[in-house]
């Protein structure tokens, strides 16, 4: 292959022909725009330009590999020519009235809640990335829901307590930590941080919290593990972070062992297996603005028509780079656990359980473990809270809670939320939103500030609470009566239930 002129590729810049440059080489995408799960406009904004920067927030380079065919690659751009190929501008980043007027998110240090840190990232990180981050599915009830049922869960703490030395260590799996907390798996972290998930993990490397890590992260699983073993060999954790993986399995049985035994190699310590997208939930705010983009390059009709028939991930997120065609399978059933089990031996957590029923088939199928969520509040429209489902459990099935390591993530912003959790019988709580406005606002030092605010509320929650330790929690410490009394019944439809 012969090097290819750059004004030759700036000619193929429309959706009848698209090329587009990445690390030097220079490749046809013109049939790939039509299943880009974020959307045509994104690929047309930089057809005809070398969008290696662009990509590579979303996407590690490997993802070429799976999802274009061989034939797409062309061939290397003459370097003598990268002047002459069309230059960009993304004037979706900004809001206008942001554009003229960007602010500085202010110091580290006045964060002093975990709220503090959406509004830091507000102010900085591009609009389309705090769409992206604080969008949630059709009206945010989901999403509304998981905030407000923390606060429908009250203490009875008890007094005249000798509580001068509080422990908050929780293990996960056998794998120590200081705090019963970690990091909830997120993708596309460069979008939010130009370190991305090598960021991230280096500030919970620092504070020794366990993380899950996202199948659609803009790095590797490669990538992230090597950094990550990179910063613990600086001695500069805490205690040994483990690093989880969140696997979104691929429709393909092949390419689904092929990443499994990827992350196998690699050394994650769990597979955590998200089950609540068999096809992507309504985002709205992800909706506004992909046809705020497809009506700046005037291409709305053809994205509202042609370019979505076929495309199962039509209405995937505007940002790009999340779950791509053919990684999300309608089609995944509890039978497929067998296979899953051969090729994978170490823990096996289902991420996604929004009943009791589901629970307790987690438990009877040999999982070691679930994640109580509803996924942030980006899938089903009312979907129920990870807390009204563990009070479903320990009503229905509490054995589940005896066999099974029970996770819960949504809507948590305080460490006495995390400590209600536990009461309730979880073994440890995830938190994502947070974790990921700190990064986009401060990089590692932001991730590390995230944990000692929830770890101080934390301890400052046992202390008043009257406990020392964490094994110490019982559910006795909580009112969840409000919860339960608009928990779902058997009876409640004269439904004859399998619990």
């Amino acid at each position: 292959m012969g090097n290819i002129d750059g004004a030759e590729v700036a000619k193929h810049s429309s959706k009848k022909s698209c090329w587009i440059v990445l690390e030097s080489n220079v490749y046809d995408v013109t049939g790939f725009i039509s299943e880009h799960p974020g959307g045509a406009p994104i690929i047309l904004r930089n057809a005809g330009t070398d969008a290696t920067e662009e990509f590579k927030k979303y996407h590690p380079l490997d993802y070429l590999k799976h999802y274009l065919p061989s034939d797409a690659l062309l061939g290397p751009v003459d370097p003598n020519t990268f002047g002459q190929l069309r230059q960009t501008k993304d004037e979706t980043a900004k809001k206008p009235s942001e554009t003229d007027n960007a602010t500085e998110a202010p110091h580290v240090s006045m964060c002093v809640s975990t709220n503090d840190f959406q509004q830091a990232a507000k102010a900085v990180i591009p609009h389309k990335s705090y769409i992206y981050a604080s969008t949630s599915a059709n009206t945010g009830i989901s999403l509304q829901g998981n905030l407000d049922d923390w606060a429908r869960v009250t203490f009875r703490p008890r007094v005249m307590r000798d509580v001068g030395e509080v422990d908050t260590r929780r293990k996960i799996f056998g794998h120590e930590s200081p705090y019963p907390f970690y990091i909830s798996p997120m993708g596309t972290m460069g979008v939010f941080h130009p370190g991305a998930e090598l960021e991230m993990y280096k500030g919970a490397v620092r504070k020794g919290i366990h993380a899950v890590v996202s199948t659609a992260s803009s790095k590797s699983a490669e990538q992230i593990m090597q950094s990550y073993v990179e910063d613990l060999q600086k001695g500069n954790g805490v205690s040994p972070t483990r690093l989880f993986y969140q696997y979104y399995m691929p429709v393909d049985r092949k390419r689904a062992i092929e990443l499994m035994h990827i992350v196998k190699k690699c050394g994650y310590k769990g597979l955590w297996i998200t089950v609540d997208t068999p096809i992507l939930g309504k985002r709205t705010a992800d909706r506004y603005l992909q046809a705020q983009e497809a009506l700046a390059l005037d291409v709305e009709e053809e994205s509202a028509s042609s370019w979505e028939a076929g495309n199962d991930n039509a209405f995937a997120p505007a940002m790009g780079g999340r779950v791509v065609q053919g990684q999300l399978s309608p089609h995944t059933t509890w039978e497929d656990l067998a296979w899953i089990r051969q090729e994978w031996d170490g823990p096996i957590v289902l991420k996604g359980i929004q009943t009791a029923e589901d629970a307790k088939l987690a438990m009877e199928y040999g999982c070691e473990g679930i994640l109580l969520s509803n996924h942030g509040g980006r899938q089903l429209h009312t979907a129920p809270s990870a807390l009204m489902t563990l009070c479903e459990i320990r009503t229905y099935c509490p054995e589940v809670l005896k066999n099974l390591e029970v996770f819960l993530d949504g809507g948590l912003r305080d460490g006495n939320d995390v400590l209600k959790a536990l009461c309730l019988g979880a073994t440890a709580v995830g938190v994502g939103r947070p974790f990921l406005y700190a990064l986009g606002a401060y990089g590692a030092k932001g991730v590390e500030r995230c944990v000692d605010i929830l770890a101080d509320e934390l301890q400052t929650g046992m202390s008043l609470l009257g406990i020392t330790s964490l094994d110490q929690c019982r559910p006795e410490m909580v009112n969840a009566s409000r919860l339960l009394n608009e928990m779902w019944r058997p009876d409640q439809f004269n439904v004859k239930s399998k619990l």
